[in-house]
């Protein structure tokens, strides 16, 4: 891990410090401009530098901001890449207010029992009388 010195390219720097399981995946993010650095969104190849600012949005709508603290091009164990970056007071808070909101007001959707109707509920849904609204009744 170098503090110092060259940068390290953005996608490589995103899978080394655990935001993304692969290097594509970060590509991609970077590719749909959900991440910006210092306040632009960035391509793949930018180099990131200790004390850049990176602005992430994440898939559930997480947003995350974090402060460069070192570089390094490989990735390495869980202690190692959270030691590259530092979350801000901010991001930490709307973090914790977004899981306190979940907690709180959880899904609608997940509340749902049943999913698909079974091959018998669906016989029984035929078997309703679809054509009551005949007139030739």
């Amino acid at each position: 891990m170098s503090t110092t010195g060259p940068g390290v390219r953005l996608d490589k720097w995103l899978w080394a410090a655990r935001f993304y399981k692969t290097r594509s995946l970060a590509a991609e993010e970077i590719g749909k401009h959900r991440i910006e650095v210092n306040g632009v969104p960035a391509k793949a190849s930018r180099e990131v530098r200790v004390g850049d600012e990176l602005h992430l949005r994440q898939n559930g709508g997480l947003s995350r901001t974090v402060i460069v603290r070192g570089v390094s091009s490989v990735r390495g164990p869980a202690p190692q890449a959270q030691a590259l970056y530092e979350e801000t007071a901010a991001s930490l808070a709307q973090r914790e207010a977004r899981a306190e909101q979940l907690r709180t007001a959880p899904e609608p959707a997940l509340s749902i029992d049943q999913g698909r109707p079974t091959k018998r509920d669906r016989r029984q849904l035929a078997d309703w009388d679809r054509w009551s609204a005949a007139l030739d009744r």
